[in-house]
């Protein structure tokens, strides 16, 4: 018989779940993969029209946020509309008494503030709120069940294809690729890419990312999520060691990015798991052997991908501290936020970045 980690894995695939039931028997998280993996490109089942594709995210969320931003670095803001989810989670389900599932849900601008879900709180319903206004959808949940998804995960960001009336994608990185390239024809500025062609450069992203992605960008969830102590403190130890490697890369390089002077795909992707650091997980993930304040290295590296336009415009940390603090009753209970934003993010004396 298949060992028991596979047979939680498995069944929380099936059942409406969130990441925090994505836990192995060692109590360790094990994110599963995006069920929907469609590509839009010329030629094929979903080509680069424009109008034609909606994208769903949360600023709360580093990989949608993420999407956001690759959305306005390319000019495709007049192609691709979005909306943007309430940071609260709350029940997907709310009348019936016997789904307890809570996520993502879509409220307007002006709405009466939302509790967590114990009642606790009053998160405000602001102007940065955009509710579904291609499916009339009250949660992304239902947007999943129009294109009758089997995963049961309802995660963003997902990229909506109106004319099939289904996902074509909700993996993060794919959707980067897809704003990258498959619709220059149609964006503001078809010269910025995050993707370089170079065979060298392209090998340095994946040898950096090798150890970016499981031990910093997923690392942080790692120590959040993790249900026993040796699951956190493996996820701890890999996460401080990852960033010390990077401290020193970002040191002793030519910079300003972690490839050069070329802004890339993985510079955006760990600029947002960076910004929510010291204002989120270093409290609330128990991340707390260091600040990111005190790594010279990384907190340069902030400061410059700050001063791009794209990234400044979908950097919301009033939706990133509401979202953490206030989703997950059972490490907040009662939903409040802490103050601190983390370190200034403001260099005055460094205003050349520019994408």
């Amino acid at each position: 018989p298949p060992p028991l980690s596979s047979l939680l894995l498995a069944m929380a695939k099936r059942a409406a779940h969130t990441a925090l039931d994505e836990v192995d028997a060692g109590g360790a998280f094990k994110r599963t993969a995006a069920g929907f993996r469609s590509f839009v490109r010329a030629g094929g089942r979903f080509p680069p029209e424009p109008g034609r594709y909606h994208l769903y995210v949360a600023l709360g969320c580093p990989w949608a946020n993420g999407a956001l931003t690759a959305l306005y670095l390319k000019g495709l803001e007049g192609v691709v509309s979005y909306s943007v989810v309430h940071p609260t989670w709350r029940r997907t389900r709310p009348h019936d008494p016997l789904d307890q599932h809570v996520g993502w849900h879509f409220r307007r601008p002006g709405d009466a503030p939302v509790e967590n879900e114990l009642g606790h709180g009053a998160n405000e319903c602001d102007d940065a709120l955009v509710p579904d206004t291609v499916n009339g959808c009250s949660s992304l949940r239902e947007v999943y069940e129009l294109a009758q998804d089997e995963t049961g995960k309802y995660s963003t960001p997902v990229l909506w294809c109106r004319r099939e009336r289904t996902i074509v994608c909700n993996e993060s990185l794919e959707i980067l690729r897809m704003f990258d390239s498959s619709f220059d024809d149609l964006a503001k500025h078809p010269e910025v890419s995050l993707f370089p062609t170079g065979s060298e450069a392209q090998a340095e992203l994946e040898r950096l990312n090798d150890f970016v992605y499981p031990c910093v960008n997923n690392g942080v969830y790692r120590c959040g999520f993790a249900r026993t102590q040796g699951a956190y403190d493996t996820a701890l130890r890999e996460l401080f060691v990852a960033l010390d490697r990077l401290e020193q890369h970002l040191l002793k390089g030519e910079g300003p990015y972690l490839t050069g002077k070329a802004f890339t795909w993985l510079d955006l992707r760990l600029w947002h798991t960076l910004v929510r650091f010291d204002p989120v997980y270093h409290t609330y993930f128990k991340t707390n052997l260091r600040r990111i304040a005190d790594s010279p290295g990384l907190l340069g590296f902030l400061r410059k991908v700050y001063q791009i336009p794209a990234v400044r415009r979908t950097t919301n940390m009033r939706h990133i501290k509401m979202h953490y603090f206030t989703s997950h009753p059972t490490l907040n209970t009662y939903g409040i936020i802490p103050a601190s934003d983390g370190p200034d993010l403001e260099d005055s004396q460094d205003e050349s970045a520019r994408v």
